[in-house]
């Protein structure tokens, strides 16, 4: 019995890593599909999560109003699902499409780390605290993984692995290199050096006031690049929910 859990656990975790890994290699090497997929993805699960958050919360503002507003609640609910559909879905599609490989690659690795730990800390509350992972998932995990995706790509352009903002080359790339109809590769690798030089731009504004250390610290929190927490969200929801339902069955 011992030994069928020790492999069980083995299968899962394999599993699990090589579900992450999957989904990194999808974002990299097919990024307008991944967005498409994240944004329906995001709003199939919020369809049916944010009507049953309404249809609970409701009661604790309106009382007895609630329960003769069922149709008031799916609307509510629907038009949310929608807006985080598509919110996931743009910022799936500005993270990973562009025109600098290395660049994809990086963020593709940052991104499956994100999605792993979420994983993991989902997969504890429902262990520790019998947390439901999908529900954690989809309406509290996106600002911590986006904080840390944040955190990771400003790592990553202090170690120099990823290019670092150049306001004078952005302005030289809109003017000499970017075409009068560009691709959304170009758009968004675009998107992606304005995001740069704002949150350096940001950082240096903030540093006047509080010193550079806590500018960089304030900089990852209000950068851009949080949003894509949304992303890395609704993925860590989806496997942590197939691991503790892999786990009850199997172990």
């Amino acid at each position: 019995m011992i030994v069928f859990r020790i492999l069980g656990n083995a299968v899962i975790m394999a599993g699990e890593a090589a579900a992450v890994v999957g989904l990194a290699a999808f974002a990299f090497y097919y990024p307008f599909i991944f967005a498409g997929v994240t944004a329906v993805l995001a709003f199939v699960l919020g369809l049916r999560l944010e009507v049953a958050r309404l249809r609970y919360e409701l009661p604790f503002y309106f009382g007895g109003f609630a329960k003769r507003a069922a149709f008031l609640t799916a609307l509510v609910g629907s038009v949310e699902a929608i807006f985080k559909g598509l919110l996931a879905g743009v910022a799936a599609l500005f993270t990973f499409a562009g025109t600098n490989p290395d660049r994809r690659f990086w963020v593709a690795v940052l991104f499956a780390v994100c999605v792993y730990v979420g994983a993991a800390v989902l997969r504890l509350l429902s262990l520790r605290a019998e947390a439901l992972p999908m529900r954690w998932g989809y309406f509290r995990l996106a600002p911590p993984l986006g904080l840390l995706f944040s955190a990771g790509l400003a790592l990553l352009a202090a170690i120099q692995l990823l290019p670092a903002a150049n306001v004078t080359g952005i302005g030289w790339d809109i003017i000499f290199n970017t075409p009068q109809q560009p691709s959304i590769e170009q758009v968004s690798e675009l998107f992606f050096q304005l995001k740069q030089a704002f949150d350096e731009f940001i950082v240096k504004a903030l540093s006047v006031l509080v010193g550079e250390e806590w500018a960089r610290v304030l900089g990852i929190v209000v950068s851009v690049n949080v949003l894509s927490g949304f992303v890395s969200a609704v993925y860590a929801a989806v496997i942590a929910q197939a691991v503790r339902r892999s786990e009850d069955a199997l172990l």
